[in-house]
């Protein structure tokens, strides 16, 4: 049996009319039934704006999320033992590692700076160049990359299958037996899909409080769509729907291999572009861009203006959009950290020392 999806909205819809539908005190449920759609209705209007609120996780199926968590955290699923998901995406620091590039399977450097795993379900596709289409393909690219986890998806498997807590919990999840790599992508995406961040200073603002925001923060928002800033960064997530070329204006200057989308699509006019990051939370994402470069949101901020604007940001200009973007971070995911079940006599044992 399918585990059931539940939404918030849905399931405050259905409680309003399961009392309309009540053959109770008609004269006591239908007012409180009134009440009840007239306060859904009064909530007030969302401001025309190029950026828009973000909503709380919809239509989660929770037992997959569930199993989905205890694999994001597991090292297990890396050939060393040692590397989960969290440990280049930390849901303590951001949804990131805080590195210039992450540090991979026997301290490899990575090529390319850990992009927050945050609200990364509004993403257009994932990772910098937008090589997989969606969290659930993404899942299972680090496993297997020697630069990464350093598994394979075959060894990973066997782990999950000598682990019996694991065995009993994909069986009750899927409602079948066995353990494959299409199971475990689909468990991890759904745990992904919970980790947006509402309720940021900015979304209220949005909804209505008009206090929520200080001066200054006003003031940088207006300065940045003013500066033409939201042509990239806008929608819920402020970012991540479209592919820019880094330097439009000015060349950007960098000593990172990577070439951005042109790896992807085979094409020299994709060169150096890549997938618009998310502002959402940015303070906590240092440092910034594909190569790491800026440690700042000062410097970052520099940057974007005068190489994709053609903008030089005066120091109170600067100051005031990144206290514009500061406004932008949510509520972080909160939650008990997953207890996992433990290995066996027969489980593979890790290889943390090549």
């Amino acid at each position: 049996m399918t585990p059931r999806r539940i939404g918030a909205q849905t399931a405050v819809i259905n409680d309003a009319s399961s009392v309309t539908q009540s053959s109770g005190n008609d004269m006591t449920l239908k007012p409180l039934a009134a009440a009840l759609v007239a306060a859904m209705t009064s909530v007030p209007a969302l401001a025309d704006e190029p950026i828009t609120p973000i909503r709380p996780a919809q239509e989660i199926n929770l037992a997959q999320a569930e199993l989905g968590k205890k694999l994001y955290f597991d090292p297990r699923l890396s050939k060393s033992g040692f590397i989960s998901c969290n440990s280049c995406h930390n849901l303590s620091m951001g949804g990131t590692d805080n590195l210039k590039t992450s540090i991979g399977h026997n301290w490899q450097q990575g090529p390319i700076n850990s992009p927050t795993v945050l609200n990364s379900s509004l993403n257009v596709a994932q990772f910098w160049d937008g090589r997989a289409a969606d969290l659930k393909e993404q899942a299972g690219g680090p496993i297997a990359n020697p630069g990464e986890m350093a598994f394979t998806h075959t060894l990973a498997i066997s782990v999950l299958e000598s682990i019996p807590g694991y065995v009993r919990e994909f069986e009750l999840v899927f409602g079948e037996p066995g353990i494959d790599i299409d199971k475990v992508t689909t468990a991890i995406a759904e745990f992904e899909e919970t980790l947006v961040t509402p309720n940021s200073p900015f979304d209220k603002w949005l909804l209505g409080d008009k206090d929520a925001l200080t001066a200054e923060e006003v003031a940088g928002y207006k300065l940045f769509k003013e500066s033409g800033c939201t042509a990239c960064h806008n929608g819920a997530a402020a970012g991540g729907t479209t592919f820019q070329k880094m330097g439009i204006v000015e060349p950007y200057q960098s000593t990172s291999p990577v070439e951005g989308r042109s790896a992807v699509m085979g094409k020299d006019a994709d060169r150096f572009k890549f997938k618009v990051p998310t502002l959402r939370n940015v303070e906590l994402t240092y440092p910034y861009f594909h190569d790491g470069e800026a440690e700042t949101l000062t410097e970052a901020t520099d940057i974007m203006g005068r190489l994709q604007l053609g903008r030089k940001f005066t120091d109170e200009e600067n100051a005031q959009i990144v206290a514009f973007m500061k406004s932008l971070t949510g509520d972080q995911p909160s939650f008990a950290l997953p207890i996992l079940p433990p290995s066996t006599d027969e489980t593979p044992k890790p290889q943390p020392f090549d």
